[in-house]
């Protein structure tokens, strides 16, 4: 898809600041620590999980399917199943050949649909290219579903009046940390920079749900800049480093960092460093409260990916 460019409003420093009032809160008390609120989510659902399996004698299950042999995806795959085995959640891992058929694949996710241990099956991505992802995708029950994407599960975030079975993880973390460091969303004016199906699109839908008036900026808005000066919160999420500059930000905005992005930095040992799609060490000068990249969002993604798989065991497990 096409991205922003970084170079829009770069030289717009004169929009006056029409919303938010005088900023004088110490940096370090901006910060919003992502990995420590992922933490005690982490220890909540330990808890939670225990106290299910002392009254049912059950807990929860997560199956992961990985097709191939991609090291990225085997790192995630290591993380989540590491997160369950902490947390009490039992992990199924299915690890299946590049070379394998789709109908393969579509069967072992048929096979947890079947299994009553299983409350939760994530499928990761990508598949190899002679794979449907969408078909495979929408094998999986939507009572499983706790990566959120079945379609009947983004249909009722979208109306009024419904709630989904789940909600995409990267999201619904967003939104656990604002609601955690005690930003009232309710009434605020709320920009989602991006909009993926992933990130973006469901962010907006989730903040309007709690009330907020949301505008979604992406590559064809005409002067974003303006847009997000108005915003109360921003979640940026379009994978463009440090688009998001200071002059984007009213001073007392809240900013949540969705991007991770690599850049060249010689004073690493892998040359490269990850920065988010805002422009941090200027944006906190301006903002109330600010995600840091890493360790802003990035840990909320397995900590809701786990509270998703509870609520479904939760579910299935108490009935």
């Amino acid at each position: 898809r096409s991205r922003p460019r970084q170079t829009w409003g770069q030289d717009r420093e004169d929009i006056p600041v029409t919303m938010g009032g005088k900023n004088s809160k110490p940096e370090a008390e901006k910060i919003i620590n992502g990995k420590a609120i992922a933490a005690t989510i982490r220890e909540e659902i330990k808890v939670e999980v225990a106290e299910l399996k002392a009254k049912y004698g059950k807990a929860p299950g997560l199956a992961v399917v990985i097709v191939g042999n991609r090291p990225d995806s085997q790192t995630y795959v290591r993380m989540k199943r590491k997160a369950c085995d902490e947390a009490g959640i039992v992990s199924f891992h299915k690890e299946m050949p590049e070379d394998c058929s789709e109908e393969d694949v579509l069967q072992v996710v048929r096979d947890f649909n079947a299994d009553p241990d299983c409350h939760g099956i994530l499928v990761q991505l990508p598949l190899p290219k002679h794979m449907n992802e969408e078909k495979v995708l929408a094998e999986i029950s939507l009572e499983k579903d706790v990566d959120g994407f079945h379609p009947l599960n983004i249909g009722k975030l979208s109306m009024k009046g419904h709630e989904p079975l789940f909600m995409p993880c990267t999201p619904k973390g967003c939104i656990v940390l604002l609601e955690r460091s005690g930003v009232d969303l309710k009434g605020k004016n709320a920009v989602v920079v991006g909009r993926s199906n992933i990130v973006g699109m469901p962010a907006a839908l989730m903040l309007m749900k709690k009330d907020c008036t949301v505008t979604v900026v992406h590559s064809r808005t005409k002067d974003p800049v303006d847009i997000c000066r108005r915003a109360d919160v921003i979640i940026a999420a379009a994978g463009s480093a440090h688009m998001v500059k200071k002059n984007w930000i009213k001073k007392g905005a809240v900013i949540i960092d969705v991007g991770t992005n690599s850049v060249p930095d010689a004073t690493k040992k892998s040359g490269f460093r990850l920065t988010g799609d805002v422009d941090y060490d200027e944006a906190i000068k301006r903002a109330d409260l600010i995600t840091p990249v890493p360790g802003g969002v990035g840990p909320m993604t397995i900590a809701m990916l786990l509270s998703n798989t509870l609520d479904s065991g939760r579910r299935s497990i108490a009935n």
